[in-house]
């Protein structure tokens, strides 16, 4: 597509609660200095194909998830266990998507317009909208230890036993707000906005 470029469509039907990425051994993390002592057109193509995790290393998945799109309805969610999530049935053809409000980026940018309330992605979004994404995670979860996972290998036993106990309604689901991560700049203006609006 001329103005998204490339993107990921499924091939058959994905059911509600199937896995849709793993975030495996393959997937190679860089640290910020490592990116910025890059730079040029490799700093461009980090910033293109990468997230950010909550420690601010920068990754880039090996698989096709680098190419997945943006969309304020996306198919799938992010989870504070490294994997993803599809919240409702996707059908063969459709594209699946994520929301970049997730994804940690640097700068805010313009999206396509959906029709949505929200026309503009921040880096800090997460702040702002996971008990949204927390509250559709907590309705698709169920499904999870029920929904046929081809992804499953890649899941270390401990997550794959936190999903069924979670699931289960043993242990309480952790926030997509767990992946959040706060540069050292926009950490120094919170504090310095929040000085500003206690001052007598």
């Amino acid at each position: 597509n001329e103005q998204i470029g490339h993107g990921v469509v499924a091939t058959r039907n994905i059911p509600k609660g199937t896995i849709t990425w793993v975030q495996d051994k393959l997937d190679r993390e860089f640290t910020s200095d490592h990116v910025e002592s890059l730079g040029g057109a490799y700093l461009d193509i980090l910033d293109k194909y990468c997230f950010r995790n909550q420690q601010g290393q920068w990754v880039l998945c090996w698989d096709h998830a680098r190419f997945v799109n943006h969309s304020f309805n996306s198919n799938c969610l992010t989870t504070a266990y490294s994997f993803e999530v599809a919240i409702r049935d996707i059908r063969a053809g459709e594209e699946i998507t994520d929301d970049y409000g997730y994804l940690n980026i640097r700068e805010p940018f313009r999206a396509l317009d959906e029709g949505a309330e929200r026309k503009i992605v921040y880096p800090d979004d997460l702040t702002r909208y996971h008990a949204i994404w927390d509250e559709q995670l907590r309705q698709v979860w169920p499904c999870i230890p029920k929904t046929k996972q081809p992804l499953r290998e890649f899941l270390s036993r401990e997550v794959w036993r936190r999903v069924g106990s979670i699931a289960g309604g043993r242990e309480e689901m952790g926030s997509i707000l767990e992946c959040y991560y706060e540069p050292d700049d926009m950490a120094t203006a919170r504090r310095s906005n929040a000085m500003e609006n206690h001052k007598p």
